[in-house]
């Protein structure tokens, strides 16, 4: 038996370096290759536009999980503060977005958004509104940004 494992593990890395040694080249050309998804700010003749704007608002409660997250790790006044700074951060940045778009429905939801976040900032244990309401306060932008 410890003869065929011995002759196995020869034939097992052999293979291994022959699949590594073949490799696949795929042509670039601007017309095949897609186009990556950007994290760039969005371009000054596109602020304001409805699906930026979204973009944007998404991506603004996506980064402020990661802060509240950070702040989650630990239970202390220090942590407290960190959560209650993130949903203020949040609340105005979302408000500042709605303010940039003609979009009255948007204008609407992106205001309550930050409300709720405003006001889950306001409790004394903001921890208790991020493991509460802060779980579906995005979709309140649902509505309004699945028209755009």
């Amino acid at each position: 038996m410890p003869q065929r494992r011995l002759a196995a593990l020869p034939l097992a890395l052999l293979a291994t370096a022959a699949l590594a040694a073949c490799s696949i080249e795929i042509p670039v050309s601007g017309d095949s290759m897609p186009v990556p998804f950007s994290m760039a700010p969005t371009p000054s003749a596109s602020a304001g536009v409805p699906k930026y704007v979204c973009t944007a608002a998404y991506k603004i409660l996506t980064d402020g999980a990661v802060q509240l997250g950070q702040s989650l790790v630990s239970d202390n006044a220090r942590a407290r503060q960190g959560m209650h700074d993130a949903l203020t951060q949040m609340a105005t940045k979302l408000d500042a977005e709605a303010a940039g778009t003609s979009d009255i429905k948007l204008q609407a939801a992106l205001h309550a958004v930050a409300a709720d976040l405003t006001a889950g900032a306001a409790q004394p244990d903001p921890k208790t509104y991020v493991d509460g309401g802060f779980q579906d306060v995005g979709q309140k932008l649902d509505d309004a940004c699945a028209d755009v």
